[in-house]
């Protein structure tokens, strides 16, 4: 249990935007992520993420460590920001570029 804290830890400080979703980038399985993906392609700065389909222990160790019971979940310069409600929200009011963009330029100067 340990062990996989740590790996949540370590992801979320080295990717300064983390996603953590079901399926990938590329083939989101579920309409949530999916939602957010395609959000997140429209701000069109990099972000990484996890599959927790193919991580169960992270899917598991994740909801508790976030205290946050739902996927997908946005990790943005060390900090949860949320699910999909509240990145969607974010993404129309322009909120999340501003976010996204920002942490991009601190993980530039560093």
């Amino acid at each position: 249990m340990d062990d996989v804290l740590q790996v949540i830890k370590d992801q979320i400080a080295q990717n300064p935007v983390l996603l953590y979703m079901k399926g990938t980038p590329q083939f989101p399985q579920c309409g949530f992520s999916a939602q957010v993906v395609e959000a997140m392609t429209k701000v069109n700065k990099p972000f990484a993420y996890v599959n927790i389909l193919e991580a169960p222990e992270i899917r598991q160790s994740l909801k508790e460590y976030a205290n946050w019971p739902t996927y997908p979940q946005l990790w943005v310069s060390g900090e949860l920001v949320g699910g999909c409600d509240i990145i969607m929200e974010m993404f129309r009011s322009g909120q999340l570029q501003t976010l996204i963009e920002s942490a991009a330029a601190e993980s530039d100067a560093e």
